[in-house]
């Protein structure tokens, strides 16, 4: 389809949408619109500035949620800071807080005259935020969340959250976050729990054994409270100060954004990629950063290099080895990326630890050992029938259990050991194995072909 059609398509489509969300008709997810949005900034920049000027500040604010940091960041460039601090103040302050960081990393001053247009209740608690290192619970939580007094009736509370809800104060609430006079945090009880007490009862009066007590500090790292909502199932999660005073909550679809983070940078790690420096928009950081794995990869290529040098007179004299030497080396990279996956994946979602090393080391040499008799009898037996040489058979074949013997075990100790030393296993745990492989492949297999065959 024409662009200019396919513009002009979309552009009438969210006018609809518009037109029906001011007479509260509107049943589309803001995530489909995000997605319409994208379309029309990408083919028409004109029609997008437009659609953004005229979609109301309450529905931009979902959308604009479900927008990319990219777009975000340049959201300032579209419209002015008084839209854009009245979408704010309809966002929660977790997506809020975002927003502003985000627009501050493509115009500071802009972020800051936003935040002057803001109450000053919702500039405190953006800024409060925003304060919070990258790592910490504390800057993905938000302040919105259903809480209670112990001495209140629950009937009176559930009152007041039936109010929120109408005014639209709050949302996903899947928790009472009960705290005592001081604001201290005592405990969570589930709304489904909530429905089965009489409402004229306090929650004092609600069994202990009813009540939640999970909850993380503010300055704790966020990946500790992705491990909290994956081992117990949480949908939310309160976050307190040191002294236990309650600050706000975590929500299921914040961690489940932060996962997906994790992940990426874990991938990236393990092709010697930076999450960071792949985000940026200038070719020459993203090309430096690659360069330097390169370049530490082209040094462990020229030491793999040097050990086959050492047998050059062994190559020249039976050329069948040049032909065999890249299974061998081949072989032991995929095995040994195989257990590295599987190791460093492990760690990462703390299913292993330092103290399991002689349990996982002992599984995954046995696991590439039987697999290197398997394969080993496999080329051995092409070896003979491909060269008929029933000796260099023999050579690849011991050569093979040799290298994926050495990927199994360098593939589960490099991670553990990098660990040990506090350094994130993903990142330079490939170089390091696959020099291992080589050295030990193309070693093992010349060196043997010397002894046997010459």
């Amino acid at each position: 389809m024409d662009n200019t059609v396919l513009a002009q398509e979309i552009r009438e489509h969210l006018l609809e949408v518009i037109t029906a969300h001011k007479s509260d008709e509107c049943d589309i997810h803001p995530y489909d619109l995000a997605q319409e949005l994208l379309k029309l900034r990408d083919i028409s920049e004109d029609d997008y500035e437009y659609l953004c000027k005229k979609i109301p500040s309450d529905l931009f604010a979902e959308i604009l949620c479900e927008m990319p940091n990219y777009v975000q960041e340049e959201i300032s460039d579209v419209l002015s800071d008084k839209k854009i601090a009245n979408i704010t103040s309809k966002m929660d302050s977790d997506d809020a807080s975002m927003l502003i960081y985000n627009i501050s990393q493509n115009d500071e001053e802009a972020a800051e005259t936003i935040l002057s247009k803001l109450d000053d209740e919702d500039k405190k608690i953006i800024e409060q935020l925003n304060s919070y290192e990258e790592n910490e619970s504390g800057a993905y939580m938000q302040s919105e969340l259903f809480r209670a007094s112990l001495n209140e009736k629950i009937g009176d509370s559930l009152n007041k959250l039936k109010q929120l809800k109408e005014e639209d104060e709050l949302d996903n609430i899947f928790h009472a976050h009960i705290v005592d006079i001081n604001g201290l945090f005592i405990g969570s009880i589930g709304l489904e729990e909530l429905i089965l007490f009489d409402r004229d009862l306090k929650y004092s009066d609600i069994p202990e054994d009813k009540f939640k007590n999970y909850s993380l500090n503010d300055k704790e790292d966020i990946e500790d409270a992705v491990d909290m909502f994956t081992n117990y199932n949480l949908s939310a999660l309160p976050v307190v100060d040191s002294t236990n005073k309650l600050l706000g909550r975590i929500t299921h679809d914040d961690i489940h954004d932060i996962i997906q983070q994790i992940d990426t940078k874990q991938l990236y790690s393990l092709a010697g990629v930076s999450d960071d420096a792949e985000q940026e928009e200038s070719m020459y950081l993203i090309g430096r950063n690659r360069a330097i794995w390169l370049g530490i990869n082209l040094i462990t290529a020229v030491l793999a290099s040097l050990v086959i040098g050492l047998f050059d007179a062994t190559i020249q004299s039976l050329v069948a080895l040049a032909v065999l030497m890249p299974i061998v080396a081949s072989m032991g990279g995929n095995a040994g990326t195989q257990t590295l996956t599987v190791t460093v994946r492990q760690m990462a979602l703390g299913e292993i630890s330092y103290q399991d090393a002689k349990k996982i080391i002992y599984k995954e040499v046995m696991i590439s050992i039987v697999n290197g008799v398997l394969f080993a009898s496999i080329i051995g037996m092409v070896a003979y029938l491909w060269f008929n040489l029933p000796l260099l058979g023999v050579v690849i074949a011991i050569s093979m259990i040799i290298n994926l013997f050495s990927a199994g075990f360098f593939g589960a100790v490099i991670p553990i050991i990098l660990q040990k030393k506090g350094i994130d296993p993903a990142i330079g745990s490939t170089v390091i194995l696959t020099t291992v492989t080589d050295v030990v492949g193309f070693f093992s297999f010349l060196g043997l072909a010397t002894i046997i065959l010459l």
